[in-house]
């Protein structure tokens, strides 16, 4: 594995990660911002958001029934490689700032309950970012953030149902998770801020100190 000129923002669900990249991409032009988030996608990957879009609304409430959490993890995959695709295909003069990677993929699909699988070890073999910036978040402000529940889908939660004491343990886990999986490169964790702007100011200030 080699380092390269990328770097990733990470976080829990409800962090604002796309809000705040957004942000720093208007601080930041000479910067190129990165995610699987429809505003980031341009036209040339259209199916990379049209898969995202599947996976929400046909495989998430089917998950257990018609689909399995290997199918599910197939998928998710898609997103992966594309991401490093991208890596890979980056001019090292320009910095990018990349929304999660692989680091949240594989911390949800272990959260699944698929523990090992061989893509694990393949993702590991990415190209590694130079270093991740971590944007905190309560669990209490993310409940809040998703209208207590009503927002999420089955890959943010424990349990039947979006309930407050499944989201909390389930966010709890996915930090860990996540922490851990980035345990090897160098990691700012930026605590919770009172607006998106200040957050994106924060980060700001990791990337050009």
């Amino acid at each position: 594995m080699i380092d390269r000129p990328f770097y990733v923002l990470l976080g829990p669900d409800g962090a604002g990660k796309s809000s705040v990249m957004t942000e720093v991409g208007a601080k930041l032009p000479g910067w190129r911002t990165l995610s699987t988030d429809d505003a980031f996608v341009g036209p040339a990957h259209e199916l990379v958001s049209r898969l995202r879009r599947d996976v929400v609304e046909d495989v998430l409430p089917n998950l257990g029934t018609s689909f399995s959490t290997e199918f599910l993890a197939s998928l998710l995959q898609t997103a992966v490689v594309h991401l490093k695709d991208q890596v890979e295909r980056q001019d090292e003069d320009v910095p990018l700032l990349m929304d999660s990677y692989y680091y949240k993929i594989l911390a949800k699909c272990r959260l699944a309950g698929i523990e090992q699988h061989p893509m694990y070890t393949w993702w590991r073999s990415f190209p590694r970012p130079r270093a991740v910036v971590y944007i905190d978040v309560s669990a209490e402000s993310a409940w809040r953030r998703s209208a207590e529940g009503a927002r999420l889908n089955p890959l943010e939660y424990f349990g039947e149902r979006p309930e407050w004491l499944g989201f909390e343990s389930y966010q709890k886990s996915l930090r860990k998770l996540m922490l851990e999986e980035v345990r090897d490169r160098p990691v700012t964790i930026i605590e919770e801020q009172p607006s998106v702007a200040r957050t994106a100011d924060a980060v700001v200030e990791v990337l050009t100190p």
